[in-house]
């Protein structure tokens, strides 16, 4: 049996080495470094391919959410609910403005933000009277969107900023709408093994007009004015490189074709793995299409079934080991053990697959295979 990889960045290079090197040539022939023509086309092919009002394009995926809140002017005093069950850069985001977060527990079977749990977060903030609920961060985990439907009302109601971190989930929709055009700001990563992933840190906006687009392009470089040369806001430099730009337009050629493949792969481990005791699978609602930047499930003995695994030489992983609250970091913002059941649940059972566009279809059967004869 060949060699199953988590994920597989070189067979991805091998097919798209002529046009990286092509592009990444171009950007040495022009010298245009730092916002040099390929920033403009892939906003352009972003902002295409996801129906958003407008795409800016950022140096890091944290840079997207830090720069979404700067540009709303959330800060010190401001509630921002966050799913404790996410990566950590979704809290650092919120604190790096100044505002304080609000763990959020999350759906046992999407695994993203419980909006029954986030009502009662919101209810205790505005009964405390400390900190005004300002904005709610949900995340479309392992690719999956969160139910941006059934938050709107929330949302509306309390007047409530929504800022969706799809870093890990660009591809996926809700029903004919796509990731990007959810929310009215959506914050996506390009780290290498995303969906879409870059040679090192990128990231992008998604916002529903380009008058935010305008905000944010000013705060990504340092503030300025049209000119860069007056400051009339506070910025920062996140700007993404034109070589980063270069590489992600060569892969955004095949990028349809590398989620279908993602949604196939998956398919089969659902297939495989679907009713079996022990293994719960991420719950897809009618109409809310995975881009599966990940295949995680939940498994009641997840130490036999990743022995298992391992013993059989195929990778896996947890994504993630401990919840935000219970972080020593962020403990000071959260309740502590036992606050949130299903996130910390999550994080004793959840276990991540190998799924990435250039495995076989015999390798994720093989996979099932092992972890069903561990169940």
């Amino acid at each position: 049996m060949r060699t199953i990889s988590f994920i597989d960045l070189k067979a991805q290079y091998r097919k798209l080495k002529p046009l990286i090197k092509a592009n990444l040539d171009a950007v040495l022939e022009h010298g245009a470094f730092i916002g040099g023509p390929e920033i403009g086309a892939l906003e352009a092919q972003l902002k295409e391919l996801t129906g958003a009002g407008a795409v800016v394009a950022c140096a890091s995926g944290t840079d997207a959410l830090i720069m979404a809140l700067m540009a709303e002017g959330v800060g010190p005093g401001d509630a921002v609910f966050v799913p404790a069950f996410t990566y950590n850069a979704t809290v650092n985001a919120v604190l790096l403005v100044g505002a304080t977060p609000v763990f959020v527990d999350v759906d046992p079977e999407t695994f993203t933000i419980d909006l029954g749990h986030l009502a009662d977060r919101i209810a205790a903030v505005e009964k405390a009277g400390t900190l005004k609920p300002r904005a709610v961060i949900p995340v479309d985990l392992y690719g999956l969107p969160a139910d941006y439907p059934g938050l709107a009302p929330i949302a509306q109601r309390h007047g409530l900023f929504v800022l969706a971190d799809a870093a890990q989930a660009l591809g996926g929709a809700l029903g004919n709408r796509a990731i990007g055009s959810l929310a009215p700001v959506t914050a996506t990563s390009f780290f290498p093994t995303k969906t879409l992933g870059g040679y090192g840190d990128g990231g992008a906006i998604f916002c529903d007009t380009p008058e935010r687009a305008k905000i944010l392009e000013s705060i990504r470089w340092h503030g300025t004015d049209d000119a860069k040369k007056e400051s009339i806001r506070v910025g920062l430099n996140g700007r993404l490189d034109s070589m980063q730009a270069a590489v992600l337009l060569a892969k955004l050629t095949v990028f349809r074709e590398e989620i279908a493949r993602r949604q196939t792969l998956a398919a089969i481990y659902t297939k495989a793995l679907a009713g079996k005791s022990g293994i719960t699978l991420q719950r897809q609602p009618q109409g809310f299409v995975n881009a599966y930047g990940l295949f995680t499930v939940r498994l009641a003995d997840r130490a036999r079934v990743q022995a298992a695994l391992a013993e059989a030489k195929m990778p896996s992983a947890i994504y993630y080991a401990t919840p935000m609250h219970l972080h020593a970091a962020f403990a000071p913002y959260g309740e502590g053990m036992g606050s949130l059941p299903v996130c910390e649940a999550m994080a004793r059972e959840v276990l991540t697959l190998p799924l990435h566009p250039y495995l076989e279809d015999d390798d994720v059967a093989a996979v099932a295979e092992v972890v069903k004869s561990a169940l």
